[in-house]
């Protein structure tokens, strides 16, 4: 299956920016269930610095922001051709080390609320059908709810709320799965969705490494493993590695955030 992508970001100020610098984490890569045909990024009001891979095999794209500028436009778009392996993304390649992927970050702690759910779950397991349960007991326990929760968010905040969207999902599985012992990472891309085209906002899920199998997907919040609907961008040990923006801006002030994603298949 083919997907053609636009990702539009718009950024306009109060006033004018007197220093900005952003990491882009928007570009797809090929790789065993994806082939990216063609992908382009262009900036308005900004320039691109410098372009490279992470340690986390990322594309990241660094973009300063013009003098003063009030309207900063940032479009990507491509087509991405799509296999369906049932979740299955394969081997693990470097440069980070597998063992990196089970350490804990502050969104990711297991606390009191994670424990309870691995209690829960009933078994120390590490395989795939525990995984599997892992996710859907997440997904009975913690209601999906846009706009429930803030981006700042760690697992345990999402937990004692009962509530939280697709990152908080994510990052409540990986808090369970890391404390199991299991390596598992954060995902962010874009998702086809059945019922239009047009969204405001990528998508998360988490992958977990199976023996056997390698990394495996699981999208918490629809309760299915990824299918040639999900194209894969960045993955990092929470949102804060993956997130398709981060980065630091002084003036500026008063932000207006307008963003457009549209995901079709050709």
């Amino acid at each position: 299956m083919r997907l053609t992508i636009y990702h539009k970001t718009i950024y306009r100020f109060g006033e004018g920016v007197i220093y900005g610098l952003q990491q882009l984490r928007k570009t797809p890569k090929s790789s065993r269930q994806q082939n990216v045909i063609a992908w382009q990024t262009q900036v308005t009001g900004g320039h691109k610095e410098v372009r490279f891979e992470d340690h986390h095999n990322n594309i990241v794209e660094l973009v300063g922001f013009d003098r003063d500028v009030r309207e900063v436009v940032v479009s990507s778009e491509g087509t991405v051709d799509m296999d369906d392996t049932h979740g299955i993304v394969g081997r693990h390649f470097g440069p980070a080390p597998l063992w990196l992927y089970r350490k804990q970050t502050p969104r990711t702690q297991a606390r009191a609320g994670a424990r309870a759910l691995i209690r829960k779950l009933g078994t120390r397991d590490r395989g795939l059908d525990t995984m599997h349960a892992l996710s859907a007991l997440i997904r009975e326990d913690i209601a999906y709810r846009v706009g429930s929760s803030e981006p700042e968010w760690s697992a345990e905040d999402a937990i004692a709320a009962g509530e939280g969207v697709c990152q908080d999902h994510t990052h409540i599985f990986l808090a369970c799965a890391r404390a199991m012992g299991v390596e598992a990472r954060y995902v962010s891309g874009y998702l086809m969705l059945d019922d239009r085209t047009v969204q405001d906002a990528m998508h998360a899920w988490a992958e977990a490494h199976i023996e056997g199998l390698g990394w495996v997907g699981f999208d918490i919040s629809n309760g299915i493993s990824p299918d040639m609907r999900y194209v894969r961008v960045a993955t990092g040990l929470d949102y804060g590695e993956a997130s398709p923006v981060s980065g630091t801006r002084v003036g500026g002030t008063e932000t207006d955030l307008e963003v457009k994603i549209d995901v079709a298949q050709q």
